[in-house]
Order: C-alpha cells, then structure tokens, then sequence
C-alpha cells in the first residue's frame, strides 16, 4: 500500500464507530453482509430501455451469493424477446456481482439486474422474512398454469373506445356490450391451457372448447364483437 507523505506524518486516531455493516433481513435471518456470498433471497424487478421503448420483468433467486434460479419476461421490442433468451442462459450460476457486470444484450434486461441487485443487497428481496427463502422453482409460480407470463393489453381512441385483446385469463376472442355499447364483460382464450390439452392428446377443436372461458355479465350482452376487427 502506497501512503502520500501527507498520511504518513498524521499520527494514528482510533476509529471508534466501527461496528461493521447493518444487518439486513434474508430468508427469516438478519445478515451482515460483508461478502457477496452472504446474500441470499428471491425477489422480482422491473428494467426499462434507454428510448423506453420496451420493459423486461426479471425474477431471480439468490442463493449464497449465487443465482440459482431467472425468470425473464419481455414486452415491448422483438429484439428485447430474443435478448431474453441469451440472459437466461447466461444468469444461473453467476454470482450476483458477475450478473451485475455481465452484458444481458438488452438495456431493459440490464437494468433490471441493476435494480434487483440494489434491492437483494438492501434486504429489500421478497423472501426477507421467509424462513430458508422460496426453493429454486417458486419463479414458475408466477407464470400459472400452462407457464405463459401474465399480460394486459388494451388498445383505445377516442372515436372508436376500447379493445381488451389480452386479459390474465387468455387471449380475448370477444367484448360483450350492453344497450349502450358498454362493455360488461368478455370471452377468452386461455392459450397456455389450450396447449397443454393438445400436447396431452385432445384435438384442436376440443382443446380450444375446454380452454375457453368467459368473464362479466356476458349472458345478458346485447352483443359480443370481436375486439380485433370490429
């Protein structure tokens, strides 16, 4: 260690105040964190692109300092979905300091490592108070059956009103109105479902029935247009 000439001819002052880091909750334990290998928890972000043009949801689960577990969810850009791809091969198995400074190939997905970082070492995760955290696999759990990430999209003017074109249920296949063209509810398509049926044996005309569903007053619509071309 190199001192200026200036340090050496200071004379030694106790540091008195020097009780080590804050422990911070992990996992139902509070933690002084000292090393990256004392960080553990399972927690979720939200990153965004420079032009804020798409958004990424990413999820992971910490272990030891280690990331054992991602789950990346991208809407917004075609690029960003395929970027999501390589993240995922490259998170699990890294330290979270390694994720931090590793190239995820997409802005979003990088700053929402940079934000789940920040909240995993604060002992903001979602397993702070969880005794032994979630296990590896609790990311699918956000995903429900048919393992297909939950997303809203509605599209609206001012001449025309809304559309819901894609609900937590499914893929929207119908609107129903009232006397004044208000909606009431909706049919759905629930894709991940539909598939599954499929892939288990059913045809696809079985699987589509089995998969459909609907929500609100939709028996008592005056009439059910479909969202993407009435």
């Amino acid at each position: 260690m190199i001192y200026s000439h200036e340090v050496e001819l200071m004379c030694p002052v106790l540091q008195g105040a020097n009780h080590g880091a804050a422990p911070i909750p992990e996992e139902g334990k509070w933690v002084q964190a000292k090393e990256v290998k004392d960080i553990s928890g399972f927690t979720h972000g939200i990153g965004w692109c420079a032009p804020q043009q798409g958004a990424c949801k990413l999820s992971l689960n910490v272990k030891d300092g280690i990331i054992e577990e991602a789950l990346v969810e991208t809407i917004g850009c075609s690029g960003m979905t395929h970027s999501a791809a390589m993240a995922a091969e490259i998170l699990p198995g890294k330290t979270i300091l390694e994720a931090l400074n590793t190239d995820l190939v997409c802005d979003a997905i990088n700053t929402a490592m940079r934000e789940l970082f920040l909240q995993i070492v604060y002992g903001r995760s979602q397993s702070a108070f969880s005794e032994d955290g979630l296990v590896v696999g609790a990311g699918l759990e956000d995903l429900g059956k048919g393992l297909r990430s939950q997303i809203g999209t509605m599209y609206s003017t001012k001449l025309k009103g809304p559309r819901y074109l894609e609900m937590t249920d499914g893929y929207v296949t119908g609107i129903a109105l009232d006397e004044n063209n208000e909606i009431i509810g909706y049919k759905f398509v629930n894709l991940g479902k539909m598939m599954e049926f499929i892939k288990n044996g059913d045809s696809a005309d079985e699987a589509l029935k089995k998969a459909s569903g609907q929500y609100g007053r939709v028996d008592d619509a005056a009439k059910i247009i479909d969202p993407r071309k009435e």
